[in-house]
Order: structure tokens, then C-alpha cells, then sequence
């Protein structure tokens, strides 16, 4: 690997590694503080892209995945409260989603590098976040897919509440799954400013 990675590397994961953690302590009634760090990986990876291209920023994707696999395997072995920090349902969805929305992220990005120097950092990151929150909430929490650990009783997050507390009545998980995606797009907007400027430190012509 080109050293020239290894920051990107680190960074994100370092990001996953806190995200893992962070998931752990609630923030309020539908967050958690992993909310705050994760989307973060989305400006790793689109910096990558931006100063090294489309190939480096998917080598540091396959970093953070491999990452974010050890730290699911770690948490199924740590019992707490209420069983595993980490079912199966969990992994599996953080995984997927992972891998799959970082990947759109980039393919998205590519498509649109060439335009306004904000287009390709903001659209892809909004279609990423929006693809990661679909796919891992649906996956760790759906009723639906109850068939992928039987074993694991999800009837918590299937609770019918208010949307938010205020809207129409939906799955616990919904309302988890909208405030995670919220936090997500308004990230994405603020990532701007330190993308800007990373990105004009790194390579100065592209910024």
C-alpha cells in the first residue's frame, strides 16, 4: 500500500473503531453518539477520491470494511445486559451497508468529479448516507427479516410509536433509522468546510 494512503487508512479506521464504540452510548431518545463520527468515513473517502482517485479511495473503503469486521466480531464476544454488544442481524447490516453505500459513494463521486468542486463531495454522500441507512436498518431491525436470527428478538425496535414522536405511526426502528439519516445529510452539508480545505492542502489545483 502507497504511504501516501496510510493517513486515509487510519483515519477511517479510526472512524469505524469510534463509531463501534460510540454506538453503544445513547444521545437523546432516537441517537446514538456512533450517529455523530460515522458519517465521517464519507469524508475520508471522498478526499481519497478527490486527491488520489477512484482506486485509493476504494483500497481505504476495503480498510474501514475489514475494520468494521473485526470490531462486529469483537462485539459478538462481549455480553452485556441484554445479550451480545453485537447480534448477528447487527453485523451483518453494518457490514453490508458499509461496503455497499461507501462504494456508490464512489462510483457516484466519479460520475460527477468533474462539476462544481461541491457537487461530487455533497451528491454522493447523500446517496451513500441514504443507501447505508436503508440497508442497516432494515437488516438489524426489521421484523420482516426475522428469519436471518431467528433467535434474536427485535420486538422492541418493531414497537409502533409516533414518527419522531410526532408523525404518523411506524417501527421504533423507523424513527431510528430517519433521526440516524437526518444526522447523516446535515454532516454531509458541514463536511464541506474541512473537505474544502483538506483537500486544497493535499492538492492545491483540484480545490
Amino acid at each position: 500500500m502507497k504511504s501516501s494512503l496510510l493517513p486515509g487508512v487510519i483515519a477511517m479506521a479510526a472512524i469505524v473503531v469510534a463509531s463501534n464504540i460510540l454506538v453503544q452510548f445513547l444521545f437523546g431518545q432516537w441517537l446514538t453518539w456512533g450517529a455523530f463520527t460515522y458519517p465521517l468515513a464519507f469524508l475520508v473517502t471522498d478526499v481519497m477520491n478527490r486527491v488520489y482517485g477512484r482506486e485509493a479511495a476504494r483500497k481505504v473503503v476495503f480498510a474501514g470494511f475489514v475494520t468494521g469486521i473485526a470490531c462486529s466480531f469483537i462485539g459478538t464476544q462481549i455480553v452485556g445486559e441484554f445479550g451480545p454488544l453485537v447480534t448477528l442481524r447487527i453485523a451483518i447490516g453494518s457490514g453490508l451497508a458499509f461496503l455497499t453505500a461507501q462504494l456508490i459513494d464512489i462510483a457516484v463521486f466519479n460520475r460527477i468529479r468533474s462539476k462544481k468542486w461541491w457537487h461530487a463531495p455533497m451528491i454522493s454522500s447523500v446517496i451513500g448516507s441514504s443507501v447505508d441507512t436503508a440497508i442497516f436498518f432494515t437488516i438489524a431491525f426489521s421484523a420482516g427479516l426475522a428469519w436471518i436470527e431467528p433467535g434474536n428478538d427485535v420486538s422492541w425496535a418493531n414497537e409502533a410509536l409516533p414518527l419522531l414522536g410526532m408523525g404518523p405511526v411506524s417501527p421504533l426502528w423507523v424513527s431510528l433509522a430517519v433521526a440516524d439519516w437526518m444526522v447523516k445529510l446535515a454532516l454531509a452539508l458541514l463536511a464541506l468546510v474541512p473537505f474544502r480545505i483538506i483537500v486544497g492542502a493535499l492538492r492545491p489545483q483540484t480545490a
